[in-house]
């Protein structure tokens, strides 16, 4: 068992949401999931401070605490007119406009809400069930969206070929091998990507 189940056993604690935040505010333009853990494990937060992040276990671990921990600050925040993106991508802090609007975009529901909130979720995840999320999360999205996100993570757009992807995958697959120094986080994107993008279709 991983630090960050070790932690999730009980509520998460007030000090925990006030770390995240307080890098959260250090970073008005956002940031993304993987740079915001790093930032947490660096610093010497604990659960993230003990978590492996080349293990999909370990990091889906920690990817839940954050994102537990998101959904707790998003609802903070509101009381004091602000919103949290709330995206792998792209974490920030925004002000809430009239109407309930983030940066111009209505709020909407997100049925991922009660699931990282309900710290019970982690209990039943071992390493088998990583995999198997994992290969689920692109399909949760709608194909629109799936292609506009696969497209973001290997740097592209619109119009594109297949042999434009597949070159940009090898390029960014190479660069973000965990072998040649890069970031498994990463490179675990841009094969999800490669996937939407050329077997999904």
């Amino acid at each position: 068992m991983t630090a960050a189940s070790d932690a999730v056993a009980s509520p998460v604690h007030p000090a925990l949401l006030d770390r995240v935040l307080e890098c959260l505010r250090m970073q008005s333009d956002g940031l993304t999931e993987h740079a915001l853990i790093t930032q947490l494990r660096d610093a010497g937060v604990e659960p993230f401070s003990g978590a492996r992040l080349q293990e999909p276990l370990s990091l889906f671990q920690a990817h839940f605490v954050l994102f537990h921990c998101l959904y707790r600050l998003r609802d903070r925040l509101a009381e004091g007119g602000e919103g949290l993106r709330i995206h792998c991508l792209d974490i920030g802090i925004e002000p809430v406009r009239e109407g309930g609007a983030v940066d111009g975009l209505l709020a909407t529901h997100d049925p991922l809400r009660a699931y990282y909130l309900d710290l019970a979720q982690l209990e039943t995840m071992d390493a088998s069930a990583v995999e198997a999320l994992l290969g689920e999360f692109w399909s949760q999205l709608g194909r629109d969206q799936q292609r506009e996100q696969a497209l973001e993570v290997l740097e592209l757009a619109d119009p594109v070929d297949a042999d434009t992807i597949r070159r940009q995958y090898r390029r960014m697959a190479q660069r973000h091998h965990p072998d040649r120094g890069g970031d498994t986080a990463k490179l675990q994107r841009i094969n999800a990507a490669r996937w939407v993008l050329l077997v999904r279709g």
